[in-house]
């Protein structure tokens, strides 16, 4: 059974990742499915050759495998397995090494979620279709929790995003369906200069 709290990469798993360009396939790899080192390459601009470097380098980590029963000996395809990934940030990381291989990691995971995010909300109204213009969201809002109130929305949004993925899961060949990139971000802010942790004061 897969395992609900997810995996939480190692050192070693981190390390292998610390690599831009790693990054990038393990994230096309997440949102495309299956790619071969050459489909690969095409996407992002480097040699078949390259592409086939990093992707040992994440499977030998496990954090990419082989697809069964697909390709040949000489066009292997490459898949993310399923399940929910956990990336420590630098300041889980004991070792200057490893530290700096979650910010390599994190650094380039959040700079291609953003460039997503702007190309959606760049993207011309003539390339967006009708049933798809309007299905999306993008909100910001702001409200004040202790830390006990906090863990408890965390958990909820958690759980709510948990049924959601269950409830579609298995629907990649349905017709009509296209890859969507559903984000949820909850945290505390630093507290403002000037302003005492309770202070409830609107300006």
């Amino acid at each position: 059974m897969e395992n609900e709290q997810g995996r939480t990469l190692d050192a070693g798993a981190l390390k292998a990742l610390a690599h831009p360009l790693r990054v990038r396939i393990y994230d096309l790899l997440s949102e495309r499915g299956p790619q071969t080192a050459s489909t690969l390459a095409a996407l992002i601009g480097e040699t078949s050759g390259a592409t086939s470097y990093h992707l040992r380098a994440l499977a030998a980590h496990d954090l990419i495998r082989e697809v069964p029963d697909r390709g040949t000996a000489r066009e292997r395809w490459w898949e993310r397995p399923k399940g929910r990934v956990n990336l420590p940030g630098p300041a889980d990381q004991a070792s200057p090494s490893g530290r700096a291989a979650a910010q390599i990691v994190t650094a380039e995971f959040f700079r291609l979620r953003h460039q997503t995010l702007m190309e959606y909300i760049n993207r011309p109204a003539s390339e967006r279709e009708d049933g798809w213009k309007d299905a999306g969201l993008v909100t910001t809002s702001m409200l004040d929790l202790t830390a006990e109130q906090l863990a408890e929305v965390t958990a909820e949004l958690t759980s709510v995003i948990d049924g959601i993925l269950k409830r579609y899961e298995g629907q990649q060949d349905t017709p009509g369906t296209r890859r969507v990139t559903l984000r949820t971000e909850i945290f505390d802010l630093p507290v403002a200069v000037g302003r005492a942790e309770g202070d409830q004061e609107r300006s």
